[in-house]
């Protein structure tokens, strides 16, 4: 289907007049995002979930419509009035104590990487393992577990071996001196600081 058979599915089925081709176009290359209603519809048109469409959700919103609940149950579940669980999902900003997140993992079945993004929690996360890989690892046991909810000696296990393998980049690189190879190990450790969390969690499937 191309766009203008979408937005024509949009406009009459779905009545939503103002969807034009050029604002499919704009959904497929990520210049914009459709609302939930938009979503709702462009599904509909293709035959699909909304879940489907969104691909690995990231946000708290894209959580709940690929579980495909409404607001109203989401904000139920976790004991929150419906305005106030709305702006939480405008604004990305997960604020609910720790038995209304409890419940929030429970209605949307988060894993705990999800969980720790959708609260907000990943940039903090990110922040203390690239100090622990730089510094003393052991310092960043006790705040990285105060983050992420995991036994002690999985998170002792999993910083250790962070911290060795971005020590042994970061040796190698002084090694070597500024030669290519060196060159080529400061941009293997700047990408592995880059993709801290992953590496994190990689580290903790494998320890639990």
């Amino acid at each position: 289907m191309g766009p203008e058979h979408v937005a024509h599915g949009m406009r009459i089925s779905y009545g939503l007049p103002y969807v034009t081709p050029d604002l499919v176009t704009a959904w497929e290359r990520g210049i914009a995002s459709p609302s939930n209603p938009e979503l709702t519809a462009l599904a509909g048109v293709l035959w699909c979930s909304p879940g489907e469409l969104i691909g690995r959700p990231r946000t708290l919103r894209e959580h709940r419509i690929g579980r495909g609940l409404p607001p109203e149950d989401v904000a139920r579940a976790v004991g929150l009035d419906l305005p106030r669980y709305l702006r939480m999902e405008d604004s990305d900003g997960w604020s609910g104590n720790e038995r209304q997140s409890a419940a929030l993992a429970g209605v949307l079945d988060l894993s705990l990487p999800d969980f720790v993004a959708v609260t907000g929690r990943e940039g903090r996360l990110a922040e203390l393992l690239r100090s622990a890989v730089d510094t003393r690892w052991q310092a960043y046991v006790r705040p990285v577990g105060k983050v992420v909810p995991l036994e002690r000696r999985v998170l002792e296990r999993v910083l250790q071996e962070l911290h060795q393998d971005y020590q042994g980049q970061m040796v190698a690189s002084l090694s070597w001196g500024g030669n290519s190879a060196a060159d080529q190990a400061g941009d293997a450790g700047r990408g592995f600081l880059e993709r801290i969390v992953e590496h994190f969690w990689a580290r903790a499937g494998a320890a639990s």
